[in-house]
């Protein structure tokens, strides 16, 4: 492998996309700052072919949209490894999506392999012992040292190699329709906010025990720090630490003083930001009672004795099935799905075949042991 490119124009990136085009196979890598940042953003794109890598600054090049072309071109197989979160940002900040996937991550799942980190992918088949020096560097800062571009570069550039070697082996296994049809449902993965999940003052550590009038405080001391985190474009622990809020939600400090001594917040942050948080405090303090967060548990469900039979006779169907195959369990079928297949109770591998999620490869390889499991009393 030859050094590193640096692509920081657009005219550099047309010219390197089109001879792109003409590779049957590139790599492709990013690099965000989410250690420093609020926002997901990628800052540093790396592609290598077989002979070279490029490392793409988007902050320079501009439009993306033909690199996006190139991407959704299913002629040339695109390689990552652990594609799920590159696909997101690609897909959230420009638009793209990628077609002709290989993830080197799923092929060693299908192979299983011990170490499924590309660190220990490399370090297994190369040899290679990745730098971890820059596992946290702010890839948003310029200009980058020669040192991180190598970093970067070093992510993509043995990455098409290691491609050949898993494919060969899934070939060899008979896996590798097994790995295409996954990697087809990776393709379709898109950026999606976090409005259905649970709000993020509520995911903090020992939220829950908190009081109803504490969780009010928290949710506004949380909703603050959000805010200015937004306004900076830095990430919300480099404001203030969950520990921090925690404490001020419980212990409700109404005077400057109070608020110093509130572990973990620092006299410079109280200094700096005490009259912010303050205000969030005692709006917390002066919200109604009907206002008041309520913590909604779920209700508890009967005891459904055939159902859960059915899904013990599938547990124990699955690891059967995982020996067999070499496989770790959760890859056979995670415990979601065999959850939906005990209530669905499929009686034959056309119906199992329409369970949702269910995957081709997992009815050919071992749907009549799951329908047969469910037929056992």
């Amino acid at each position: 492998m030859t050094t590193p490119r640096l692509v920081a124009t657009p005219d550099d990136l047309a010219g390197l996309v089109r001879a792109w085009r003409r590779e049957p196979v590139l790599a492709i890598d990013t690099e965000a700052a989410s250690f420093h940042r609020y926002h997901n953003r990628i800052y540093l794109i790396q592609v290598s072919t077989r002979e070279e890598t490029a490392i793409v600054d988007p902050l320079g090049v501009g439009s993306l949209d033909e690199f996006g072309r190139l991407l959704a071109d299913p002629k040339v197989e695109v390689v990552f490894h652990d594609a799920d979160y590159d696909l997101r940002l690609f897909d959230h900040q420009y638009g793209l999506q990628v077609r002709g996937l290989f993830d080197t991550r799923v092929a060693a799942e299908f192979l299983n392999e011990p170490g499924l980190s590309l660190a220990a992918l490399l370090q297994k088949n190369f040899g290679v012992t990745v730098d971890k020096r820059f596992q946290r560097a702010d890839w948003s800062r310029r200009p980058l040292s020669e040192e991180m571009l190598a970093y970067a570069a070093a992510d993509t550039s043995h990455l098409v190699a290691l491609r050949d070697r898993l494919a060969e082996r899934l070939e060899a296994a008979g896996r590798m329709a097994w790995a295409r049809e996954e990697f087809a449902l990776l393709e379709q993965v898109r950026w999606s906010p976090d409005e259905d999940r649970e709000p993020g003052w509520l995911r903090i550590k020992g939220a829950r025990a908190l009081t109803r009038r504490q969780l009010a405080i928290l949710r506004e001391l949380h909703g603050w720090r959000a805010a200015l985190a937004d306004q900076l474009d830095r990430a919300e622990f480099r404001i203030l630490g969950n520990e921090a809020l925690l404490a001020m939600a419980r212990e409700a400090p109404q005077t400057p003083e109070a608020l110093e001594a509130i572990k973990g917040l620092g006299k410079e942050t109280a200094a700096r930001r005490g009259k912010a948080l303050l205000a969030a405090v005692r709006r917390g303090l002066k919200l109604p009672e009907k206002d008041l967060p309520r913590l909604e548990r779920p209700p508890r469900r009967p005891r459904e004795p055939e159902y859960e039979a059915r899904l013990a006779r599938l547990k124990e169907a699955r690891g059967r099935i995982a020996a067999r195959l070499d496989l770790e369990p959760g890859l056979v079928c995670p415990n979601s799905m065999l959850e939906q297949v005990a209530r669905a109770e499929p009686a034959d591998l056309e119906a199992l075949a329409a369970v949702p999620g269910m995957r081709r490869w997992q009815v050919e390889a071992f749907g009549p042991e799951v329908v047969a499991a469910l037929r056992t009393p």
